[in-house]
């Protein structure tokens, strides 16, 4: 899909480096790797059959997704955040995000509407499966802006989403256990509704309400963060 971030998906190519950097990628969106865990780059050879160099390539790339932190000398650690930090992204991303999703919208179509409103109604049925909920949220905003021609801004929204994925795991967590994700899914429906009326001021408002929501919901649960 034109404009969706980079960084939302395996990198292009079929080197060592690439596939490494893809299952290392997928381990960590889906939660097989917890932030500040550390990644031994020989173990991950090990794993992959492949040398080091490689392995220290696809650490780098992953770096610069936001997904891994490297330390001169030191070695790698997943990518982690304090609460400050988080809702600092979750602000940019409650200003950068409508930008995006204004630029995308003149080129969303029925294609592309369709498909959202297909993720939305599975995530409304996905009942408690908080991995499957995940990809299907990730891919629906990712759409929304995927008309958008490609830039600086998807670069760093893609950054974004993929620094603060753990902790929209502990929020959707938070939010099943009390059987009140019924917001988020009313958020999403008002957006399909104003992408539909091509309405991108209503757009705007619903999508930063919609993100602001998850970053005071993480605000009261400084657990998370520890």
């Amino acid at each position: 899909m034109t404009g969706v971030p980079a960084v939302s998906g395996p990198v292009a190519g079929g080197t060592a480096s690439h596939r490494i950097a893809d299952a290392l990628r997928a381990a960590i969106l889906d939660g097989g790797y917890q932030p500040g865990e550390r990644i031994r780059q020989e173990d991950v050879a090990a794993r992959s059959g492949a040398s080091r160099i490689p392995v220290r390539e696809a650490l780098r790339l992953l770096e610069a997704e936001g997904l891994v932190t490297l330390v001169a000398n030191s070695g790698a650690w997943v990518a982690r955040l304090t609460l400050a930090e988080c809702a600092e992204l979750y602000q940019i991303r409650e200003r950068l995000e409508p930008l995006l999703l204004r630029a995308s919208l003149p080129g969303l179509d029925g294609a592309a509407l369709g498909r959202m409103a297909d993720l939305a109604a599975a995530m409304e049925s996905l009942a408690g499966d908080v991995d499957a909920f995940l990809r299907a949220d990730r891919e629906f905003h990712l759409a929304s802006y995927a008309a958008a021609a490609p830039g600086e801004t998807t670069q760093v929204i893609g950054r974004m989403w993929n620094r603060t994925q753990h902790y929209r795991r502990e929020f959707t967590r938070l939010a099943s256990r009390r059987a009140s994700l019924d917001a988020t899914h009313l958020e999403h429906r008002l957006l399909l509704d104003c992408l539909r009326r091509d309405d991108a001021d209503d757009a705007e408002r619903v999508l930063v309400m919609h993100i602001r929501r998850t970053r005071l919901e993480l605000s009261g649960h400084p657990e998370i963060f520890g």
